[in-house]
């Protein structure tokens, strides 16, 4: 368990849930990548469980939601829709878990409703 204001490590529990990082909600982190992860990168057992946790939530996150913060953060530096629509379905072709192929037209719907 991490200090919150000094981030030193407390203790560690029994489970992998215990972990900084992992919430008890969160689907259980494979132990196997974990110490993988671990073993490969010289970082604790509870900063690795952290960092598979991220990377998972990562990939989780719906299309939606993805679709919507992609357009408001390009948006932001000044992109034009028609560009920011052909980035957004670019990017969702190239995740690892691809998401299924939308037209600009969908994707508008995402974001305006």
């Amino acid at each position: 368990m991490l200090c919150p204001i000094s981030g030193k490590n407390l203790a560690f529990g029994d489970s992998i849930a215990d972990y900084v990082g992992v919430p008890r909600s969160e689907p259980s982190v494979d132990r196997e990548l974990v110490s993988l992860l671990s073993e490969s990168t010289g970082l604790s057992a509870g900063e690795a469980a952290r960092v598979t946790s991220e990377v998972l939530a990562w990939y989780r996150e719906p299309v939606e939601v993805y679709v919507r913060r992609q357009h408001a953060h390009y948006q932001m530096y000044g992109k034009k829709n028609d560009e920011i629509f052909r980035l957004i379905a670019a990017e969702l072709a190239g995740r690892l878990v691809a998401a299924p192929e939308l037209s600009e037209r969908q994707l508008r719907r995402i974001v305006y409703g």
